[in-house]
C-alpha cells in the first residue's frame, strides 16, 4: 500500500476503442484494481489531486468499473438533467441485492410488482411521518427512562459472539390484546377495509384478489484472497471497540425508578448507538403484541440484535467491495439471524409497527414471490438504511455540542424560547408538536454542521446509454453505457471557497443573518443549486431524510432534557473519521471518546 501511493502516477492510459472527446483516464497500474487502493488511502485527496490535475471531469478505472467523477458544483445540475441516460435504481437494486441475500427488488426481474418509491413516499412523508415521529419520541424516552428492572444491566452481559480468542482482539484497549400491525396503516391501504395482516390458514390468492394494489406497483403490472481478509478482520475490530464499554465492568444503564443519580462513565458512541438502535427498531418494528416476555428478556433480545447489527455493519466495506459475504462467517451468521427476527411470521406477533412496515408486509404477500426469508431480508435492509447513518449522525452531533460550549448555551436558549422549561414528571413523557420542532433552526444548524463534517457518501449514476454530457463550461464528454458518473460530496463540505475555515465546526454555518435557515452559498461569486448533500441529491436523495431530521432533533431535546453530561475532556479532539466506509454516508468515529452523565433528579422539573 506503501510503495503504490508513493509512487509516481501512471500516466492516463487509452482502452481499446476510445474515442475524441471522452474525458481524461488514469487507468492505474493494477488489472482490475486499477486505482481502487489509492482512492481508499484518501479519497479527497485523491480527487483534488487530479482535480489540480485534469480538471472538472475525469474517469478513473476502479474495481473494473470506470467512474467518471464530476468536481465541479455548478455542474451537478446537468447530470441531474440527464435522468433519462442515467440510471440509480440499477445500481441500489444490485448492490442490496448482493448484500442482504434477497432477490432483485427491480419490478422488472420478476419476483415483485411493488414500487417501492410509491411505498416510500405514502409512509415517509404526510400522516406516515406524523406517526413514525411520535413513536420515536415515545420509544426513546422509554429506553431512556427504563424502569427498576433495569437496575442490572444488558449491555455487558455475554452474548454470542467470535471465539473468545477473536474476541480479545477486537476489545478496545481503553397480556392485554393490542390492535394489529393492519390498524397502524391501515389509512394507508388502498382499500383498508380489506386488509387483514392476521395470520390464517386461508391467505395466499385470496387476498391477492381482494387488495388493490395497483398504487403500489411497478407500471401496474403484476407478477408474472487472504491479505483482503485479514485488512477486513482489522476493520472489523475496531467498528467492535466502539460499541463495547471502555471498562470491563459492566456499567448501570439509564434509568429512573430506585436508581442512582450519580455520574456514570461511558463511551458517547455507545451510549447513542444504544438508545438509538432500540427505539428506533421499536419504531420501525413495532413490539411484541402478547408481552410474555419480562423487560429484561426484551433487553436482551435487543442486545443480541444490536450485536448482531454491529457485525453484519462492520463487514461492510468488504462487501461492498464486492468479496462475498460466504467469506466471512461471522457476517453471514448475523445477517441471517436478523434476517429471522424479521420474518412475517415473527412480525404477525407485533403492534405499533410503522405504517413503512405494516404496509410492505401487506405487499410482501400480495405481490411479492419471495421466499419467506428473501422477504425477511428485504425488511433488514430498511432496517440497514434506517440506522447507518443515522447512529454516526446522533454522536457526532451530541458531540459538537458538547465540546461546543456555545454551541450548546445557543440550542438551550433557543429551546427555552421555543418550547418553554421541559417539564419531566415521574409517569409522564415529553411531548414536542412538529411546529415546535421546525422552529428549532439552530439545533437543525448544529445537526447539518456535524453531518457536514463526517458525511463522505457518494452519488452515482448508471449510464443507460452512449451520450455526450455537456458541463457547465459548455464543453461536452463523451460517456459510454455501463460506466458510472460519481458525486463526491465531501469536495462541496470542505471547500474553503463555499464554507469557510471547512474543517472548524461552526454551529451556526446554516444560519443567516436572521437566525433563520441559510440557503444562500457561493463559490467564486455564482450562488450554488448544490452546496449540502449529505441525503444525496435529485431523485436519488434519501426518502427518510424529513425523519432522519427528525429523530436526531428529538434525540439531543432528550438528551438535553433528561441528562447532565459532560465530556471527560474538555479540550476533546474529534477521533478521526473511520476512511474504511468512504461511500457509504456518515463515517463512523475511529474511537469512542469517554464521557460522564448523570440522569437528573426526578423530584424536580427538568430544566435547560
Amino acid at each position: 500500500m506503501v510503495l503504490i501511493a508513493s509512487s509516481p502516477p501512471p500516466p492516463p492510459l487509452l482502452y481499446p476503442g476510445r474515442t475524441p472527446g471522452e474525458p481524461p483516464l488514469e487507468n492505474g497500474w493494477l488489472p482490475f484494481l486499477g486505482l481502487a487502493l489509492q482512492f481508499g488511502v484518501n479519497p479527497l485527496e485523491f480527487l483534488r489531486k487530479r482535480q489540480r490535475r485534469h480538471g472538472d471531469i475525469f474517469t478513473c478505472r476502479i474495481a473494473g468499473k470506470y467512474i467518471h467523477f464530476i468536481t465541479d458544483p455548478f455542474s451537478y445540475s446537468a447530470v441531474a438533467r440527464r435522468g433519462r441516460h442515467l440510471d440509480w435504481n440499477k445500481f441500489a437494486y444490485e448492490l442490496s441485492s448482493k448484500l442482504f441475500g434477497h432477490h432483485s427488488m427491480d419490478p422488472d426481474a420478476g419476483y415483485t410488482t411493488e414500487n417501492l418509491h410509491q411505498t416510500f413516499l405514502r409512509t415517509l412523508q404526510g400522516e406516515g411521518l406524523v406517526g413514525m415521529s411520535e413513536s420515536m419520541l415515545e420509544n426513546m424516552q422509554s429506553v431512556m427512562l427504563r424502569d427498576s428492572d433495569r437496575s442490572k444491566p444488558v449491555l455487558g452481559a455475554e452474548h454470542e459472539s467470535p471465539p473468545e480468542a477473536a474476541r480479545q482482539r477486537r476489545r478496545s484497549p481503553n397480556s392485554a390484546a393490542q390492535p394489529s400491525c393492519a390498524e397502524d396503516a391501515a389509512h394507508l391501504l388502498p382499500d383498508p377495509n380489506r386488509v387483514n395482516l392476521i395470520k390464517s390458514e386461508s391467505r395466499g390468492q385470496a387476498d391477492r384478489d381482494n387488495v388493490d394494489t395497483t398504487a403500489y406497483t411497478n407500471k401496474g403490472e403484476s407478477v408474472g484472497s487472504s491479505s483482503d481478509m485479514q485488512i477486513t478482520r482489522h476493520r472489523c475490530a475496531q467498528t467492535d471497540a466502539l460499541i463495547r464499554p471502555p471498562q470491563s465492568k459492566p456499567l448501570p444503564l439509564l434509568g429512573h425508578q430506585g436508581l442512582p443519580t450519580a455520574w456514570q462513565q461511558n463511551g458517547l458512541y455507545l451510549f447513542c448507538y444504544s438508545i438509538m438502535f432500540e427505539a428506533s427498531f421499536m419504531t420501525m418494528f413495532g413490539k411484541e403484541l402478547h408481552q410474555q416476555n419480562s423487560p429484561r428478556e426484551h433487553r436482551a433480545n435487543i442486545h443480541s440484535m444490536q450485536n448482531n447489527f454491529k457485525t453484519f455493519d462492520s463487514f461492510f466495506p468488504a462487501l461492498v467491495a464486492g468479496l462475498p459475504i460466504k467469506l466471512f462467517y461471522w457476517a453471514h451468521s448475523a445477517r441471517e439471524k436478523l434476517a429471522k427476527e424479521l420474518k412475517q411470521e415473527k412480525l404477525y406477533e407485533r403492534h405499533n409497527m410503522s405504517a413503512l412496515i405494516a404496509l410492505r408486509i401487506q405487499l410482501n404477500d400480495t405481490l411479492s414471490r419471495m421466499d419467506d426469508m428473501g422477504k425477511a431480508r428485504t425488511h433488514l435492509a430498511l432496517l440497514w438504511a434506517s440506522l447507518a447513518n443515522t447512529l454516526p449522525a446522533a454522536f457526532w452531533s451530541l458531540f459538537y455540542l458538547l465540546r461546543s460550549p456555545e454551541a450548546m448555551q445557543a440550542a438551550r436558549k433557543e429551546i427555552k424560547e421555543v418550547i418553554g422549561d421541559c417539564h419531566w414528571k415521574e409517569g409522564e413523557l415529553l411531548k414536542f408538536s412538529e411546529e415546535q420542532l421546525n422552529r428549532l433552526v439552530i439545533l437543525e444548524s448544529v445537526i447539518k454542521e456535524a453531518m457536514r463534517l463526517s458525511s463522505a457518501s457518494m452519488n452515482v449514476r448508471v449510464v443507460k446509454e452512449d451520450f455526450e454530457l455537456a458541463l457547465d463550461s459548455s464543453r461536452g464528454y463523451r460517456v459510454r453505457k455501463g460506466d458510472v458518473i460519481a458525486l463526491y460530496p465531501q469536495l462541496l463540505h470542505y471547500d474553503p471557497d463555499i464554507f469557510h475555515d471547512p474543517l472548524k465546526f461552526k454551529h451556526d454555518r446554516f444560519l443567516d443573518d436572521n437566525g433563520q435557515e441559510r440557503t444562500n452559498f457561493y463559490k467564486n461569486g455564482r450562488k450554488l443549486k448544490y452546496y449540502y448533500m449529505p441525503f444525496g441529491s435529485g431523485i436519488t436523495m434519501c426518502p427518510g431524510r424529513f425523519f432522519a431530521m427528525i429523530e436526531m432533533k428529538q434525540f439531543l431535546l432528550l438528551v438535553m432534557s433528561l441528562y447532565d453530561m459532560e465530556l471527560l475532556d474538555s479540550e476533546e479532539v474529534p477521533p478521526t473519521l473511520d476512511q474504511a466506509r468512504v461511500g457509504l454516508g456518515i463515517l463512523q468515529p475511529a474511537t469512542d471518546v469517554p464521557f460522564r452523565y448523570r440522569i437528573k433528579p426526578t423530584s424536580r422539573s427538568v430544566h435547560l
